[in-house]
């Protein structure tokens, strides 16, 4: 991913944090929820190796191979769960825009010569405009939804103090550790991380 070092350097502390967070939530719960939480966290690294900043590391060319065939077989993965609808629909979403980040920014590496990730916006990374700004609105409202959902669990809490905040609107899909808001601050977290690597195309 292009862009300011600090920017690449923030992004990939939040989208590391968040998959560590969902790391951890694979010990609990259903069978389900922790299958969730593998998807999201693994979502979380990806995204994260994508952000370090180029001066510090420019990935070799087979990388972006290795990132499309990663989340091409999370793609796979989640299609069938996906059917269902729900949460699982968003993670083939992301899954896919992951493999099309990977491809849009292959040619940019290994045939920009030494300009790494910085030669992304420049050249055009090979996105496809329309596309993009599909995901871009897509993630838009996700994220938007996600803070909308976050906001209203704080003021249940805060009025209702019985700590029955699993059962608010801030759940968006539900937690396994009984603080569904940190899970969603994670998603909106990444959605928001989704969303400004979309930009550097």
């Amino acid at each position: 991913m292009h862009g300011g070092a600090s920017t690449g350097w923030l992004l990939m502390a939040l989208c590391a944090v968040s998959g560590a967070y969902c790391l951890l939530r694979t010990r609990t719960g259903t069978p389900r929820e922790r299958r969730t939480a593998r998807s999201e966290a693994l979502m979380g690294f990806g995204m994260a190796a994508m952000a370090v900043p180029a001066a510090v590391l420019s990935p070799p060319g087979w990388a972006w191979a290795v990132y499309a065939v990663l989340f091409g077989t999370a793609a796979l993965r989640a299609l069938r769960p996906a059917l269902r609808g729900g949460h699982h629909l968003h993670h083939l979403v992301g899954s896919l825009a992951m493999v099309y980040m990977a491809v849009a920014m292959a040619p940019a590496v290994t045939g920009g010569g030494g300009g790494g990730h910085a030669g992304h916006g420049a050249a055009g990374a090979g996105g496809i405009p329309v596309l993009t700004g599909v995901l871009l609105v897509y993630y838009a409202f996700y994220v938007l939804g996600s803070a909308g959902r976050l906001l209203p669990a704080a003021a249940v809490t805060t009025a209702g103090g019985t700590g029955a905040v699993g059962r608010g609107p801030g759940g968006f899909g539900g937690g396994t550790d009984g603080r569904p808001e940190l899970t969603t601050a994670c998603r909106l977290t990444m959605g928001i991380g989704m969303f400004a690597m979309l930009l550097t195309l």
